[in-house]
């Protein structure tokens, strides 16, 4: 086991998505405590929680709305109390809504905007203004997407919220590097899991037509989304900041 984070912090929006579980469990075989937020019940995050704290870690979950700046504040309170000051911080928390131009509601948009994007500014924001003034160094990955650069149809909100993540991260990095605080994108491509899992789960043939259009002939898994965040908030990483690791087995190169 290679302890690289023992006895850090990581706090982690959207913890109970497929993404969100794979990276805490990542992050707990890397010797960090973790603290979980997400808009379910406190029971749903229990058997998480056990598996986490197996690994020898502590681990707590909070029933948090990220589009809520008040609550992402006294949620990142309540981790820096009972555990620690965090210092790797992965704003992961999103919702998308499989609905054209004119079908989108104005709800819907709304609703996308405010998690995908005020929540990872208000997450963020919060937790390195605490690093800055503690004077620690710290990492921040944002989970924005290939939709951020590739015109998806059905998902115009969620391809503008990760868009502006993108720029987000830029922005935050610029500022924050001074005070060693890297900051990056990961964007995945096609994943098998969350909303796209499910759509591929009901539809094999579907799953199977989307794996051939990747250049690798490979879907990724949340695993593998996690393993790349938790590599970079690697210690070693200490000069890459404001960029987006495109996770796409190559499906950016033809489909532009």
């Amino acid at each position: 086991m290679n302890l690289i984070h023992q006895n850090k912090i990581a706090v982690i929006s959207g913890g109970l998505g497929d993404i969100g579980r794979a990276t805490a469990l990542e992050f707990a075989r890397s010797g960090a405590h973790v603290a979980l937020s997400d808009l379910y019940e406190s029971s749903e995050a229990q058997g998480l929680l056990d598996k986490l704290e197996a690994q020898g870690v502590k681990a707590m979950y909070t029933k948090t709305d990220v589009a809520v700046a008040a609550d992402v504040h006294q949620w990142l309170d309540e981790v820096e109390s009972q555990l620690g000051l965090p210092s790797l911080i992965v704003a992961n928390a999103a919702t998308a809504t499989l609905a054209g131009i004119h079908e989108v509601s104005t709800d819907q948009w709304d609703r996308e905007i405010q998690v995908n994007l005020h929540g990872a500014f208000y997450m963020t924001q919060y937790a390195t203004q605490r690093l800055v003034e503690a004077e620690k160094p710290g990492r921040v990955v944002f989970v924005g997407s290939w939709a951020g650069h590739a015109v998806h149809v059905q998902l115009p909100a969620y391809s503008v919220s990760k868009a502006a993540i993108r720029m987000l991260c830029q922005s935050m990095a610029l500022e924050l590097a001074p005070h060693q605080i890297l900051v990056n994108e990961i964007a995945p491509g096609y994943v098998d899991a969350g909303l796209s899992g499910k759509i591929w789960a009901d539809n094999p043939a579907l799953k199977k037509d989307s794996a051939a259009k990747v250049p690798i002939q490979k879907l990724l898994s949340a695993a593998d989304v996690g393993l790349q965040i938790v590599q970079l908030c690697h210690p070693d990483n200490v000069h890459m900041t404001g960029h987006a690791v495109v996770l796409d087995g190559g499906l950016s190169l033809i489909r532009p």
